[in-house]
């Protein structure tokens, strides 16, 4: 990892760049891995049960899984929303399950969050709700200035920082969220059902942004429902069924093959 000298203060997580190269041994590592995690809202009932995953670095990856699956509380615990009740996470090698409340913020500076419903200010103009996330940091306003209109560039919004966020379209405003998500340069995607307020033609716009995102060297993490938006990648696809985990390398056909051995093998131990 690289960081830079307005980031010596920042620990456990000093900052690095998507696109930086790692120390020698850390490019090799897995960015997440999740070892045997289980989540609990009610008691005996896991929301999550003995999920494992490695996601390397620079996957682009669907997260699917029926409405409650635990789409969304499997991304909350990546970015500490909530805790494991078992387990552990490890994020760049840190287990993120241990960091005390303090460190937290820290953690989330290495994370790009999304969200289905934008969690945008509509009363600022473009260019604020982007800055917001270098302010934060203390960044001198020039080196905003300069971050905020390059991610506004990358997210087709150039030229579009003073307008006002409600005059934009609800596919605009999405971007903007992207816009706020990339501007810190984070290693880690986490996207929450993005394009679930949005029509089908704009959805596809959004995936393809992402995917350009993640083609500049970010890695991540799509949760959706929608089958018709999967069934056009072949990314990758991590599947919640029943708190468990079923995944496919292969796309969506590849998922339905590892979807139906994994009922298949539910059943034979039921027998």
């Amino acid at each position: 990892m690289t960081g830079s000298s307005r980031d010596s203060g920042v620990r456990p997580f000093p900052f690095f760049r998507a696109g930086a190269q790692a120390h020698a041994g850390e490019s090799h590592r897995p960015i997440l891995v999740l070892e045997d995690v289980y989540k609990y809202f009610r008691r005996d009932v896991p929301t999550l049960k003995a999920v494992n995953l490695t996601i390397e670095r620079g996957e682009f990856v669907f997260v699917t899984g029926a409405s409650g699956a635990g789409k969304s509380t499997l991304l909350q615990l990546i970015y500490r929303k909530h805790t494991v009740d078992q387990g552990r996470i490890s994020f760049c090698g840190r287990d993120i399950a241990r960091l005390s409340s303090s460190s937290i913020p820290y953690l989330r500076r290495n994370l790009g969050i999304v969200f289905q419903d934008f969690q945008i200010i509509e009363h600022w103009s473009v260019f604020d709700n982007v800055a917001v996330a270098l302010e934060i940091l203390d960044m001198p306003q020039r080196l905003v200035r300069a971050r905020v209109a390059e991610a506004l560039e990358r997210v087709g919004l150039a030229g579009r920082g003073p307008e006002r966020t409600s005059d934009l379209s609800g596919g605009e405003q999405q971007r903007v969220a992207v816009a706020r998500a990339i501007v810190t340069e984070p290693a880690l995607i986490l996207a929450d059902e993005p394009t679930g307020n949005l029509d089908p033609h704009l959805a596809i716009d959004i995936l393809t942004l992402f995917e350009e995102i993640n083609a500049s060297g970010s890695t991540v993490l799509f949760a959706t429902h929608d089958h018709s938006l999967i069934a056009k990648r072949d990314h990758r696809i991590i599947s919640l069924d029943d708190g468990r985990v079923v995944e496919s390398r292969t796309g969506l056909g590849g998922w339905h093959a590892a979807a139906q051995a994994a009922m298949a093998a539910r059943a034979a131990i039921g027998a």
